[in-house]
């Protein structure tokens, strides 16, 4: 698909190409697949009033992608929160795995205390961010700007919670949420609560590992989604994103 609709029967989508260029050196876990979901999701729901929000932006894969789509709309904004944890933010559990803490401002954001980071991923995926880069929010920046979408993604330090009780989130209601936080059970609850208070009818809100690995991300969306009268849909997307539509 391009901006003005479908790509022509055996032609390759420029988007694809676009999405495979922006985050080929940007650390992270989301595969295309999703990625081009994910810009499908924010490209067609255009005509809704609202900005795009994630909370869980790492190193900025996917939020170059939803920014990409929203560079197309002209109007919408994508606001990222997340702790951005620098790795003294890092602290190592008796059992070898790792969880952060971060003092974001006045606001303490304690995350991955439920369902914590092993030992093998920690080293493998998180350590070396902070050899190519001075903290997780130095890389997003830098995804960002090489993707030229400054003027369309902003990131934010903190939880969701803080970033709506802040100036710059007081007045945002969203069209499109991505939850790829803390994947503890209560954290993706508290998660869900918070977006359903700026997620505007119609709007969509999604998930990452999704029915796959994650039991709390699992059972939160169960409860909180799956059964809860306020969605009109609720489907797994791709492997292991799931998606709601709220009701109009």
């Amino acid at each position: 698909m391009t901006a003005a609709g479908p790509a022509a029967p055996g032609t390759t989508s420029p988007v694809i190409d676009r999405i495979e260029k922006f985050v080929r050196d940007i650390p992270g876990w989301t595969p295309v697949d999703q990625l081009m979901s994910l810009f499908l999701l924010a490209w067609s729901g255009r005509g809704v009033q609202g900005d795009i929000v994630e909370i869980g932006s790492w190193c900025g894969r996917s939020a170059c992608v939803l920014g990409l789509a929203a560079s197309m709309d002209g109007g919408t904004h994508v606001h990222c929160i997340d702790p951005f944890p620098a790795r003294d933010d890092w602290y190592r559990n008796d059992d070898g795995s790792w969880s952060l803490k971060v003092q974001a401002g006045a606001e303490s954001v304690v995350a991955y205390d439920q369902q914590t980071v092993w030992a093998e991923p920690f080293e493998r995926d998180i350590l070396p961010v902070y050899e190519r880069f001075a903290g997780t929010l130095e890389a997003f920046r830098h995804s960002v700007a090489s993707a030229g979408l400054e003027a369309t993604v902003t990131p934010f330090r903190g939880s969701i919670g803080g970033f709506l009780a802040a100036p710059a989130g007081r007045s945002v209601r969203s069209r499109l949420a991505f939850i790829d936080g803390d994947h503890g059970y209560e954290a993706v609850c508290r998660d869900i609560r918070e977006v359903e208070r700026i997620l505007v009818p119609g709007g969509w809100i999604c998930f990452d590992d999704a029915f796959t690995t994650s039991a709390g991300v699992d059972r939160a969306i169960t409860e909180c989604i799956i059964e809860s009268p306020a969605y009109e849909q609720a489907q797994q997307l791709t492997r292991k994103l799931f998606v709601a539509r709220r009701r109009g």
